[in-house]
């Protein structure tokens, strides 16, 4: 076993290089979305972040004039509903797919957004 003195050991340590800076990125687009969270340097734009950020990596957000600005989530809600046009089904049963000479009640999907 090699034996070390204190005076090695001490150049040994001040011979290391200094470690690199920790960086937290946004990477967005010119649209402000959110692209990726990253701790590399890579191509276009970004923002630093604090690590509390950087580990929640919110999506509901956009970038405006080098600031998080947060989104307000929508809702959508997406349900069927009988009309004139759509699949046709049983009466009684929406899940059963008839064809259109039979009796049958037709459903379209509907969506709407909720704020």
């Amino acid at each position: 076993m090699n034996n070390i003195t204190v005076d090695e050991l001490c150049a040994l340590l001040h011979s290391m290089p200094e470690p690199k800076p920790v960086f937290y990125r946004l990477y967005y687009n010119d649209m402000g979305e959110p692209v990726i969270y990253s701790m590399e340097e890579l191509p276009g734009n970004y923002i630093e972040v604090d690590p509390e950020t950087y580990a929640r990596a919110p999506t509901n957000i956009q970038v405006v004039d080098k600031k998080i600005v947060y989104i307000k989530p929508v809702s959508i809600i997406t349900k069927l509903e009988p009309g004139a046009t759509g699949t046709p089904c049983s009466p009684h049963d929406v899940c059963v797919v008839v064809v259109e000479t039979a009796q049958h009640v037709k459903w379209n999907k509907v969506t709407n957004e909720i704020n």
